[in-house]
Protein backbone atom coordinates (compact mmCIF):
# COMPACT_ATOMS: atom_id res chain seq x y z
CA UNK A 1 0.00 0.00 0.00
CA UNK A 2 2.88 1.98 0.88
CA UNK A 3 4.36 1.97 -2.77
CA UNK A 4 1.27 2.82 -4.43
CA UNK A 5 0.74 6.42 -2.05
CA UNK A 6 4.25 7.35 -3.24
CA UNK A 7 3.18 6.73 -7.07
CA UNK A 8 -0.17 8.44 -6.33
CA UNK A 9 1.99 11.00 -5.06
CA UNK A 10 4.36 11.33 -7.84
CA UNK A 11 1.38 11.80 -9.89
CA UNK A 12 -0.10 14.62 -8.56
CA UNK A 13 3.55 16.39 -8.85
CA UNK A 14 2.18 16.31 -12.83
CA UNK A 15 -0.72 17.46 -12.34
CA UNK A 16 0.21 21.46 -11.37
CA UNK A 17 3.24 23.10 -13.14
CA UNK A 18 5.35 23.93 -10.56
CA UNK A 19 4.46 21.59 -8.08
CA UNK A 20 7.70 20.16 -6.26
CA UNK A 21 6.73 18.09 -3.14
CA UNK A 22 4.18 16.51 -1.84
CA UNK A 23 5.08 15.65 1.89
CA UNK A 24 2.64 13.98 4.61
CA UNK A 25 3.94 14.16 8.23
CA UNK A 26 2.33 13.61 11.64
CA UNK A 27 1.83 16.59 13.75
CA UNK A 28 5.08 15.50 15.26
CA UNK A 29 6.76 16.21 11.99
CA UNK A 30 7.22 12.54 11.65
CA UNK A 31 7.27 12.34 7.32
CA UNK A 32 5.33 9.26 6.51
CA UNK A 33 5.08 9.79 2.92
CA UNK A 34 7.07 12.31 0.68
CA UNK A 35 7.58 12.52 -3.19
CA UNK A 36 9.82 15.34 -4.98
CA UNK A 37 9.24 15.99 -8.03
CA UNK A 38 12.75 14.91 -10.28
CA UNK A 39 16.02 17.20 -10.54
CA UNK A 40 14.32 19.65 -7.85
CA UNK A 41 15.79 19.84 -4.03
CA UNK A 42 13.24 22.37 -2.78
CA UNK A 43 14.58 23.57 0.23
CA UNK A 44 11.54 23.38 2.45
CA UNK A 45 10.99 19.38 3.08
CA UNK A 46 12.35 18.86 7.18
CA UNK A 47 10.12 17.72 9.40
CA UNK A 48 9.73 20.83 11.10
CA UNK A 49 7.19 21.85 9.00
CA UNK A 50 4.85 19.61 10.64
CA UNK A 51 4.78 20.48 13.53
CA UNK A 52 5.24 24.25 13.32
CA UNK A 53 1.95 24.19 11.01
CA UNK A 54 0.15 22.25 13.44
CA UNK A 55 1.27 24.97 16.36
CA UNK A 56 0.16 27.73 13.73
CA UNK A 57 -3.49 25.68 12.81
CA UNK A 58 -3.94 25.33 16.35
CA UNK A 59 -3.33 29.36 17.32
CA UNK A 60 -5.55 30.26 14.21
CA UNK A 61 -8.46 28.48 14.99
CA UNK A 62 -8.60 30.41 18.69
CA UNK A 63 -9.57 33.42 16.36
CA UNK A 64 -12.88 32.55 17.25
CA UNK A 65 -13.95 31.59 13.24
CA UNK A 66 -13.93 27.54 13.77
CA UNK A 67 -11.49 25.26 13.25
CA UNK A 68 -8.39 26.51 10.42
CA UNK A 69 -8.25 23.44 7.53
CA UNK A 70 -4.94 25.44 6.06
CA UNK A 71 -2.64 27.78 5.98
CA UNK A 72 -0.39 29.55 2.96
CA UNK A 73 2.44 30.75 3.06
CA UNK A 74 4.18 32.37 0.34
CA UNK A 75 7.94 33.27 -0.16
CA UNK A 76 10.48 34.90 -2.69
CA UNK A 77 10.36 32.18 -5.09
CA UNK A 78 8.31 29.69 -3.08
CA UNK A 79 4.80 28.84 -1.64
CA UNK A 80 4.03 26.45 1.29
CA UNK A 81 0.52 25.04 1.20
CA UNK A 82 -0.04 22.60 4.31
CA UNK A 83 -3.74 21.73 5.01
CA UNK A 84 -4.96 19.91 8.56
CA UNK A 85 -5.76 16.61 7.71
CA UNK A 86 -6.85 14.98 11.14
CA UNK A 87 -4.06 13.76 12.61
CA UNK A 88 -2.05 14.19 9.67
CA UNK A 89 -0.58 17.11 7.79
CA UNK A 90 -0.36 17.82 3.98
CA UNK A 91 2.33 20.17 2.68
CA UNK A 92 2.80 21.30 -0.72
CA UNK A 93 6.01 23.21 -1.65
CA UNK A 94 5.79 24.67 -4.99
CA UNK A 95 7.51 27.52 -6.66
CA UNK A 96 5.95 30.96 -6.73
CA UNK A 97 4.37 31.02 -9.84
CA UNK A 98 2.57 27.74 -9.54
CA UNK A 99 -1.43 28.05 -9.10
CA UNK A 100 -2.33 28.33 -5.41
CA UNK A 101 -6.09 28.00 -6.43
CA UNK A 102 -4.99 24.35 -7.88
CA UNK A 103 -3.19 23.67 -4.67
CA UNK A 104 -5.63 24.71 -2.77
CA UNK A 105 -7.86 22.18 -4.63
CA UNK A 106 -5.48 19.06 -4.60
CA UNK A 107 -5.45 19.49 -0.67
CA UNK A 108 -9.09 19.06 -0.47
CA UNK A 109 -8.83 15.82 -3.03
CA UNK A 110 -5.75 14.37 -0.91
CA UNK A 111 -8.52 14.27 2.19
CA UNK A 112 -10.03 11.30 2.26
CA UNK A 113 -6.49 9.77 0.73
CA UNK A 114 -4.85 11.06 4.16
CA UNK A 115 -7.65 9.48 5.81
CA UNK A 116 -7.30 6.24 4.54
CA UNK A 117 -3.30 6.64 6.25
CA UNK A 118 -4.63 7.75 9.30
CA UNK A 119 -6.58 5.07 10.06
CA UNK A 120 -4.46 2.24 8.77
CA UNK A 121 -1.83 4.18 11.29
CA UNK A 122 -4.35 4.41 14.39
CA UNK A 123 -4.91 0.65 13.63
CA UNK A 124 -1.50 -0.56 13.50
CA UNK A 125 -0.83 1.85 16.97
CA UNK A 126 -3.46 -0.15 18.76
CA UNK A 127 -2.77 -3.34 17.60
CA UNK A 128 0.35 -2.61 19.25
CA UNK A 129 -0.48 -1.99 22.17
Amino acid sequence: MAEELVVHFEKLLTRVDGLLSAIVTDRDGVVLLRANAPNSSPPFTESALGCTFALASDQASKLGLKKNKSILSIYGTYQLVQFNHSSLITTFVANSNANTGLLLELGSELESVTQVIATALHERHSGSL
